[in-house]
């Protein structure tokens, strides 16, 4: 059962949340944040809201569809108020050792092969993470405050507020949802 709020948020590229909330992708690839609390990513959340980040995302690390939506901005800039929109039900996370894998999910992205890549050899000995978000709209987008707290190279943070979850609707019909969800399946797992 979901829950009615939420204050629980993942941090991601505005532009990625954008992907998410127009339904072009159900996929994410996390290796966590420099803060992580165990020094590798892991879910804490779920249900969690989609926090839209800016600081890291460039034109160059994403396919020619989505570099255009990005603006870059210098290091420590984060905008006054922060716009919530989306929330995600992250239904399937796997554990990927694997580049030819990972290569295999372009495709299902919105990332450089080459960025990918990167990401995938940052920490070595960790493996990439790749979530399946199913997500949804708030019936209205939210507007915060930006705060401190939310700062920061790391995944996961607890907004200074509620927000509620009720009456959201799904991006992607769930029969639609689930079957991108086996395509992808099928890539990491084939048997």
């Amino acid at each position: 059962m979901i829950s009615k709020n939420s204050n629980a948020a993942l941090k991601e590229w505005a532009v990625a949340v954008k992907a998410l909330e127009q339904g072009n992708t159900i996929l994410l690839l996390r290796k966590g944040g420099i803060k992580e609390i165990s020094g590798q990513f892991q879910v804490n959340h779920n249900p969690v809201l989609l926090y839209p980040t800016y600081e890291h995302q460039k034109p160059h690390l994403l396919k020619s569809d989505y570099a255009a939506f990005v603006n870059p901005v210098p290091s420590g800039w984060h905008p006054k108020t922060i716009r919530i929109s989306s929330w995600a039900n992250i239904t399937n996370i796997f554990q990927v050792t694997e580049f030819s894998i990972i290569k295999q999910l372009y495709p299902y992205h919105i990332w450089t092969e080459n960025f990918v890549e990167e990401r995938f050899n940052w920490k070595q000995n960790q493996p990439l993470f790749v979530l399946l978000l199913r997500v949804f709209l708030l019936p209205q987008p939210i507007t915060i405050p930006y705060n401190s707290s939310y700062g920061g190279c790391r995944s996961w943070i607890q907004l200074n507020q509620d927000i509620s979850l009720l009456e959201s609707y799904s991006v992607i019909a769930e029969n639609n949802y689930y079957q991108k969800v086996e395509e992808i399946r099928k890539i990491i797992m084939p048997t």
